[in-house]
């Protein structure tokens, strides 16, 4: 994850390069200096990097990824599969889409089973769902 500066620094770096190239002569507005910053740190405009830069950038990345080989425990049962999809959610979570390699029996009873090969959950950066079983066992739990 990029991390920029706060829209206040951006500002203040704007402000010493038009002081910068005043003193060499060069005048320039203050808009175009927030431009020539933008560019400097990759983006486009100066529109672009002020709204990527008031985004809090607080928050850790996933210890995994679309792609991810991941093992655990999915309703208690040990798993290994890969994740097809994840997206950031509010709160810190994620929404993730793993599919397991073998499938998966969910069902604690003898005479009965039902198998899962791929299932959508919501994990924390640590891997577990704030979902529990009756029995107080979160719902899948990623060995990180």
């Amino acid at each position: 994850m990029t991390t920029y500066p706060s829209i206040d620094e951006l500002k203040a770096q704007a402000r010493r390069l038009r002081q910068a190239m005043a003193e060499r002569g060069d005048d320039m507005s203050h808009s175009a200096a927030l431009e020539l910053i933008a560019k400097q740190h990759g983006q486009r405009d100066w529109n672009t990097l002020s709204a990527l830069a008031a985004k809090p950038n607080d928050g850790p990345d996933a210890p995994f990824d679309v792609g991810s080989a991941v093992r655990g425990r999915y309703l208690n049962k040990p798993f290994t599969g890969k994740v097809l999809a994840m997206s950031a959610k509010s709160g810190g979570l994620y929404k993730i889409t793993i599919h397991f390699d073998e499938p998966v029996d969910v069902v604690e009873f003898e005479s009965f089973s039902a198998f899962r090969q791929r299932i959508n959950a919501q994990v924390d950066a640590d891997g577990i769902s704030p979902r529990r079983t009756s029995n107080g066992i979160p719902h899948l739990v990623l060995d990180l």
